[in-house]
């Protein structure tokens, strides 16, 4: 990646995981399968982006309407995180990388909670990048526990501004988000950090997630490096 790139890298790149079992489907899998793929995809993933100078990197793992699928497939899916806290947290240490929780902690089960709060005690200390896991979360419902959160405060309504809410969202230390990629061709934010993506850009990926790879990922940095960015202007 050339130098000119590196200078316009989004700060913040938000990732949302599409496509999971449609690729397992297509590799004659079971379609389970393809969330463990996603999964550690998205370690890979993450990992690369901060190692070439993308500081924060969200990744949209399990929304609040995943709750809606079958019984079998969210108990596969809450192990799964709980693998993932587990397993890649040595490797997310020895690359000085942070984990950061964004979500709703009610309604998840307390051996999750336990597995998430795990990883993000064990990289506090890490200081290159941040992975964000965005787990049981929805958008309109961060918005609204923000305003829940402000309400309590009992601002004045007529000084509150957008940075007050900027503050009660969920992780508040998370910048905008600057490119927003989603794979498997759907194009559509389904509730994706709402408020933080205001001004970003969209790239939509025909690939599976399980399938988009370090040269997919070159090339969307590159593609985001070549545009002009107005901001609403």
């Amino acid at each position: 990646m050339t130098n000119e790139s590196q200078e316009v890298l989004p700060r913040h790149l938000g990732l949302i995981l599409d496509g999971n079992r449609r690729w397992a489907k297509s590799q004659g899998l079971p379609t389970l399968k393809g969330h463990q793929a996603g999964l550690e995809n998205f370690k890979k993933i993450s990992i690369t982006a901060i190692n070439s100078g993308v500081p924060y990197v969200s990744g949209f793992m399990f929304s609040t309407d995943n709750w809606n699928r079958t019984k079998t497939e969210v108990n596969y899916l809450m192990q799964l995180i709980i693998k993932f806290s587990e397993k890649h947290v040595d490797e997310i240490i020895s690359e000085d990388i942070r984990v950061v929780f964004v979500g709703m902690r009610e309604g998840l089960p307390n051996r999750v909670l336990k597995a998430i709060d795990s990883a993000v005690t064990r990289t506090a200390k890490g200081t290159k990048g941040v992975i964000a896991l965005c787990i049981n979360y929805g958008g309109q419902q961060e918005i609204v526990d923000a305003a829940k959160k402000l309400l309590r405060q009992r601002l004045d309504p007529i000084k509150l501004t957008a940075k007050d809410i900027e503050q009660a969202l969920y992780a508040p230390e998370l910048p905008p988000i600057d490119l927003v990629v989603r794979t498997s061709g759907e194009y559509r934010v389904s509730g994706f950090m709402l408020w933080r993506i205001a001004y970003a850009e969209f790239i939509f990926v025909d690939k599976h997630w399980p399938a988009f790879n370090k040269q997919d990922l070159k090339m969307v940095l590159t593609y985001y490096a070549g545009r002009q960015r107005r901001f609403g202007k």
